[in-house]
């Protein structure tokens, strides 16, 4: 189901880095892949008609739980990157969106962002079972996530954040340490 003709389980767009975007090693900063997963899942729900104005319409609203980025290769100033985000799970309180960040023309990956999402009541803040209308338009790729669970991923290491159950596994590397 789409409610404009954008697939609301996958998106792609291309952008250029930007001279501000770059750290003082002269590729993207660290920092900067998690805004990117963020303005394109922004994005595709904007332009899938799953965006604010729905959101809004629904009660409620999308707060970013967790992210984990996977460095793969530098992107640097001018380099044309191809962004994918797709949906993978929608169930419960939770949404989950990898992003694909690709340089062009060679189409090498850059980095790989997942990204949990978990819905909150517009009223109090307070989590709340996604609406139904999401869970069915993802219930494909949910299902699919659910039962790959376990095996190993692309790289052949399971998906990070899993234990089966569709519940986050607190992963030690996002647990803020001291300072730097």
């Amino acid at each position: 189901m789409t409610v404009s003709g954008v697939d609301p389980l996958v998106y792609t767009t291309r952008w250029r880095v930007r001279s501000y975007e770059i750290d003082r090693n002269g590729h993207v900063n660290n920092a900067v892949y998690l805004s990117y997963a963020e303005a394109v899942t922004v994005e595709h729900a904007e332009l899938s008609g799953y965006g604010r104005a729905w959101a809004e319409a629904h009660g409620g609203g999308w707060v970013v739980r967790r992210s984990q980025v996977e460095h793969l290769r530098p992107a640097v100033l001018g380099d044309e990157l191809e962004l994918t985000v797709r949906v993978e799970l929608v169930r419960g309180v939770r949404g989950l969106r990898r992003t694909l960040i690709s340089r062009l023309p060679d189409r090498e990956p850059v980095a790989e962002v997942l990204t949990e999402w978990v819905w909150v009541r517009s009223s109090d803040g307070r989590p709340a079972r996604v609406p139904e209308e999401l869970v069915e338009v993802a219930a494909g790729v949910t299902a699919a996530t659910l039962r790959d669970r376990g095996r190993p991923g692309r790289r052949g290491r399971p998906d990070p954040g899993s234990r089966g159950e569709g519940r986050p596994t607190p992963d030690p590397s996002l647990t803020p340490g001291p300072g730097p």
